[in-house]
């Protein structure tokens, strides 16, 4: 597989460790606490969720809404920073994590960004423009994450706006078994003339000859989420290049006994 932008650098011959969320299972989703765990189980990098507050801040979060992860309800986009702050964003996983906050991307780079690999993905299906490629760009630009980073979205114009905001930083098509084949050739479409440099499937889609295609398109497979070990041991056989685990612990297990 040729050279591709900072990203080739990463694999090394080896299948990649990055905890979904963080270490979603063991941690509240999105937090510091879940990054940091993941680091400490061994994970090579973590996977992310990014969106706009009211007052434009770029915080980490997965829902539109922040009433699944806190003690608050409504829409992220309707609260300022401020507002978001002042909620609980662990109590949901236990009285242990009671206090976590959201945070911002600027604190998860500052947090782990010297220890860990980060998937930034991309959240909002609208096609219209809000600037949130930009923002992102620049955050990644003031912590000297260029070649730390992997941009991924379900949404294609967002890519698309990305690549144009930072041509140096990799992208990743996110796509899933349960969208219609013809939305998803929509949006294969709507890529047309911008590479990336790594597919993001569901791994339920994967397949040997699936991983097969996308190398000889010069994509690295980036799937998600695996949890359980045997399923985990099936995609490196498969080839893929980076498994996505609520459970980095368990993933590194497998992977350190594969090597």
């Amino acid at each position: 597989m040729s050279a591709n932008l900072p990203l080739e650098a990463w694999y090394q011959g080896r299948v990649l460790c990055f905890g979904h969320r963080g270490a979603s299972y063991d941690a509240p989703m999105n937090t510091i606490r879940a990054f940091e765990l993941a680091a400490d189980y061994g994970a090579d990098g973590v996977e992310l969720d990014v969106m706009f507050s009211r007052d434009g801040q770029v915080v980490v979060i997965h829902d539109e809404t922040i009433d699944g992860t806190t003690d608050g309800h409504g829409r992220v986009a309707d609260f300022t920073l401020a507002e978001l702050k002042a909620l609980d964003a662990g109590r949901f996983k236990g009285e242990a994590f009671a206090g976590e906050r959201i945070p911002t991307l600027d604190e998860v780079f500052e947090a782990v960004g010297k220890r860990l690999l980060v998937n930034v993905e991309l959240k909002g299906l609208s096609f219209r423009a809000d600037g949130l490629e930009a923002r992102v760009a620049e955050i990644i630009r003031r912590h000297g994450m260029a070649e730390r980073v992997i941009i991924s979205s379900f949404n294609p114009m967002r890519l698309r706006r990305f690549r144009q905001a930072a041509p140096g930083i990799p992208i990743g098509f996110l796509h899933e078994d349960s969208v219609p084949a013809h939305l998803r050739l929509l949006s294969r479409a709507l890529l047309l003339g911008v590479s990336t440099e790594a597919d993001h499937p569901d791994q339920r889609m994967v397949s040997a000859a699936y991983v097969v295609e996308q190398h000889r398109q010069n994509r690295r497979v980036n799937v998600w989420v695996a949890n359980d070990p045997d399923r985990m041991t099936a995609l490196c056989e498969m080839g893929v290049d980076l498994i996505m685990s609520d459970r980095p612990d368990v993933l590194r297990k497998v992977l350190d006994s594969r090597a």
